[in-house]
């Protein structure tokens, strides 16, 4: 049922002021308007998805544009259920037009053709984000809402004019001006296991960056509690709103977060802004492999693994594989002998068209090999017998496998790390030394720091088993084939009509009459695969070049947002981001700066800031707009649980708790199954956000790892809370 307009707004007490009717009751008019629109709309889809789904089964086009229209209106109808009257984000009113315009999570029109809502990534609601004082982008005034429940718990109003406000008509005499903004109050607010809905409160120097266009690569650099996140989830769902080239037809995005909490964390963003078809990894999730690869624990290994030389010497030891056999053979069919040369090798090894995987190269190779073969019988049979003859010659068949042999991606890099000559034939600047230190006892025993080497050699050789189904598939084309030419003649020959009609039907018609199967079809390729459109990578200071190369093997149109903090790099980052990228293979990059912390209070970021530029002197640590009024306590490890209860039972909201040994630390807390209560490392800590952060004993963060690793797991670690920190000592 359409719920009334008087039941939206449900202003707590301390607020009755701004609930008077002459403030809200347009607002409360056009919102129920829209929550009565939406019922109709969703029952009119729900009609069609139906309909749809009834449809008589078709085949071909018609299948795919049927269940194309049943994912467009399934995944439309998924999106509006979301919401009610709480699509809408607030309202603008122009300078010179005090008819209001409402801003929603979409577009919502009326049957009768009235716009109730505009969609937030249009042109048309950029000044709701972006007008400041400064610039207000002809606009007089902006409401923004801020909703709980599907009801209104507070608005803000802000005005753009300098002219008078008493008295005045429309929206401009009915403005609800407060003496500290909710805006700000709202970015307090009790933290949940998700990523808080924030589209309301974006900021003007937050909706620039999410609307710069898609070419090349644009960096969002800004320090704990800027934003940087937030904008660039947004960023995905406005450049697959408002960029052509951005869409899921030509590849859409791919969201790189650093580990699987952040994508937990964040996973509700992108479906509360419309958009589902966004595709969320981790590094590890691009690669099979990833799953199970622990973590590369000697730093030399690691640091020879970082180099993108080092990925692309994977080429070098495909094209090992691919060299033409020097010396001819002879080939023997039920017609002739003939010859195969050296050339004639070589001339089939350059059959396959640059760029085509190795595997896949093959079968090229074999159907060159096959045709150099049949010109060379010189018409002494039927072309076609010869190549079915040919298809069946196994040892033809084994001298293939033995000079280009199908690869598989796991064994292809696992001996480079353990056969030093194929590791100094693939990457001959290594020393002596590099070369013992990436020998291993367990070739396949993976590590994050392979997972680019199995990713490149994956992406040049294919799919080995593929060219084992073409080959399968083709010989029964071919059975099949010939079956069908027995049933042609003895159907030919049994016809003992005066017109001989089926002599008249031979070859293609006959077949045609007595029909085909068609192949089987294929399962679509690797949904991480790529390539796609944009991809948006969270983290980027993080990366090595070996990373990169992974990543942009994705994205060939280098359509990038790069997300980072110099500052909270763990292993140092001494270079500009602009020299860091163009030596990762990202010339030109754009550097867009976020310099103000919305989320970290300032008793917090006060403590944080000397212990980052301890390590780091020009650390770009952002000014936080918000006090907490919580100082930040200090006590011994002994006090955990003690710090949990008081927290707990006085406040809503997540607690974590950051410590180097996460797991022991729980196991030793009598609060270890508490719901509100997180547990994790320094480094998957990162990206996320909690009320409350407890860190125990800080000092041993990263312990052997270098000054900078430990004083970059400490700050990361402090700055995570947007309430209150509390550092426990030993």
């Amino acid at each position: 049922m359409t719920q009334r307009s008087t039941d939206l707004f449900a202003l707590p007490h301390h607020l009755a002021a701004k609930a008077d009717p002459a403030l809200v009751a347009r607002d409360a008019q056009h919102l129920a308007d829209v929550a009565a629109c939406l019922e109709r709309t969703v029952a009119d889809l729900d009609a069609r998805l139906d309909e749809a789904r009834r449809a008589p089964a078709r085949a071909g086009q018609q299948a795919l544009d049927r269940d194309q229209e049943v994912h467009r209106l399934t995944a439309r109808l998924r999106t509006l259920r979301r919401f009610g009257a709480d699509l809408c984000l607030g309202r603008m009113v122009g300078a010179d037009d005090p008819e209001p315009v409402y801003v929603g999570r979409l577009g919502l029109t009326d049957e009768d053709g009235r716009q109730l809502l505009v969609d937030w990534r249009s042109p048309a609601a950029e000044p709701f984000f972006g007008a400041t004082l400064a610039d207000p982008m002809g606009l007089a005034s902006r409401r923004r809402y801020r909703w709980s429940g599907g009801r209104i718990t507070d608005y803000w109003d802000e005005i753009f004019t300098s002219g008078p406000l008493a008295g005045a008509d429309g929206p401009l005499g009915t403005a609800s001006l407060d003496d500290q903004s909710a805006f700000v109050a709202s970015l307090g607010g009790a933290r949940s296991p998700r990523m808080r809905d924030v589209l309301g409160t974006l900021a003007a120097d937050q909706d620039a960056v999410i609307r710069a266009d898609a070419r090349g690569a644009l960096v969002v650099d800004g320090g704990p509690g800027t934003g940087k996140t937030v904008v660039a989830l947004h960023r995905a769902a406005y450049l697959l709103y408002a960029e052509p080239l951005v869409d899921a037809r030509r590849g859409g995005v791919l969201v790189v977060g650093p580990h699987q909490p952040y994508l937990d964390y964040v996973a509700d963003v992108l479906p509360s802004l419309g958009e589902e078809g966004v595709q969320l990894a981790t590094l590890r999730d691009l690669v099979p492999e990833g799953a199970r690869a622990g973590v590369e624990t000697d730093p030399e290994v690691a640091r020879l693994k970082a180099s993108a030389a080092l990925v692309r010497a994977v080429e070098t030891g495909i094209r090992f594989y691919e060299e033409p056999p020097m010396r001819g053979r002879t080939v023997s069919t039920p017609w002739a002998d003939v010859r195969l040369t050296a050339g004639d090798w070589a001339d089939a090894f350059d059959a396959p068209e640059p760029g085509t995987p190795h595997n896949d190269g093959r079968d090229d190779v074999w159907d060159a090999l096959v045709e150099i073969l049949v010109d060379k019988h010189d018409g002494e049979a039927p072309p076609e017998q010869v190549r079915r003859a040919l298809e069946q010659d196994t040892e033809l068949r084994d001298a293939l496998g033995e000079a280009w042999p199908l690869l598989d991606a796991a064994d292809v890099v696992g001996d480079l790390w353990s056969v030093p000559a194929y590791l100094r034939l693939c990457a001959p600047w290594l020393s002596p030394d590099e070369v013992r230190a990436l020998q291993r006892r367990e070739p396949q025993a993976w590590t994050t720091a392979d997972l680019p080497f199995l990713d490149a050699a994956r992406q040049r050789l294919g799919d080995p088993a593929a060219s084992r189904r073409r080959r399968k598939e083709r010989a029964e084309a071919e059975a099949a084939a010939a079956r069908m030419d027995d049933v042609v003649a003895d159907l030919i020959d049994a016809d003992g009509s005066e017109m001989q009609v089926m002599s008249m039907l031979r070859g293609a018609d006959l077949r045609g009459a007595l029909g085909t199967t068609d192949a089987a079809p294929r399962a679509d390729a690797d949904r991480l695969a790529g390539p796609f459109a944009h991809v948006v990578v969270d983290e980027a200071q993080e990366l090595t070049d070996a990373e990169w190369h992974l990543l942009l093997v994705r994205c060939p149109s280098r359509s990038l947002t790069i997300v980072g903090d110099r500052a909270q790099a763990r292993h140092g980052f001494t270079q500009t981001w602009e020299d860091r990228l163009a030596a990762a293979g990202i010339p030109g990059a754009r550097v867009a700066g976020l310099g103000i912390n919305y989320r970290t209070p300032s008793e917090v970021m006060d403590a944080a800031e000397p212990v980052i530029r301890a390590a780091i002197p020009d650390a770009n640590v952002p000014t936080s707009v918000r006090s907490s009024g919580l100082p930040v306590v200090r006590g011994r490890v002994t006090e955990l649980d003690d710090v949990l209860d008081r927290w707990l039972a006085e406040h809503d909201g997540v607690a974590c708790v950051i410590s180097e040994a996460p797991e022991d630390v729980r196991r030793g807390s009598l609060r270890a199954d508490l719901e509100r209560v997180r547990w994790l490392d320094p480094v998957t800590a990162k990206g996320l956000e909690f009320d409350l952060v407890v860190l125990v004993d800080p000092e041993g963060f990263a312990a052997g790892e270098g000054a900078v690793t430990a004083a970059v797991d400490r700050y990361v670690a402090m700055t995570r809370a947007t309430q209150q920190l509390v550092v426990l000592e030993r």
